[in-house]
């Protein structure tokens, strides 16, 4: 039996036979490093709770261990206790928690929940781009952090356009649509091999200068002398 096979299985033999009387937990399974989120379990009248966090789990009886989790790596925001706990997830890795309910301080009942903290999230930021003239294309250059590959939705705020498959970063990009007028570009979503991002990046300009309209060099006809 592997090392996860062996620390799940005692997860569920501490686990299941206190669970009868705690509502259940819940929780994001996958957090980026550096995010925060909430944990919650279903109040009932009469119990209260604690909540502790766990790194390192090999050989670990959750029933009688208290969490060991270096602070450093994950921690309260605020309270341990209640119904709902806020936690900062600073370094990647797996992770577990515990919330203990006790009622009047004769009746404990514990439920563990696991939680995987992965890399930065993904990001991007678009170069601002030189002036261009109308009819030519906007090529904008990008930039993306997390794990590739990627994909990207650029938007002009009325027109979505998808890039699948980057692999590189920075890399260059061609907007489809031939901007007619000075536009404004930015990404509404990134998504690298981790998760998504939906939180905008910030906005560029992309410049179009207009070509100049022909007109005679002279407002009239020179005249030719016979």
């Amino acid at each position: 039996m592997n090392l996860t096979k062996h620390i799940l299985l005692r997860l569920l033999l501490v686990a299941i036979p206190l669970l009868l009387a705690l509502a259940p937990a819940t929780a994001q399974n996958i957090v980026y490093a550096g995010q925060t989120n909430d944990l919650k379990v279903v109040e009932i009248p009469g119990d209260t709770y604690v909540w502790e966090l766990y790194k390192d789990v090999e050989g670990v009886n959750f029933a009688t261990v208290p969490g060991n989790c270096p602070v450093g790596e994950a921690y309260f925001t605020g309270i341990s206790t209640g119904d709902s706990v806020n936690v900062m997830w600073t370094t990647p890795g797996i992770y577990f928690f515990k919330v203990t309910a006790y009622r009047a301080n004769c009746t404990m009942n514990i439920k563990i929940g696991k939680m995987t903290v992965i890399g930065e999230m993904p990001l991007a930021v678009i170069d601002p781009p030189p002036p261009i003239c109308v009819g030519d294309s906007a090529r904008l250059t990008v930039s993306v952090s997390g794990t590739g590959p990627w994909s990207i939705i650029l938007t002009d705020g009325v027109n979505d356009f998808v890039f699948d498959g980057i692999i590189t970063t920075p890399f260059n990009l061609t907007v489809p649509m031939i901007p007619r007028i000075t536009t404004t570009y930015w990404i509404r979503e990134v998504t690298d091999a981790n998760g998504i991002h939906t939180t905008p990046s910030a906005p560029v300009v992309q410049v179009v200068n207009q070509k100049p309209v022909n007109s005679r060099i002279y407002q009239y006809e020179p005249v030719v002398k016979k």
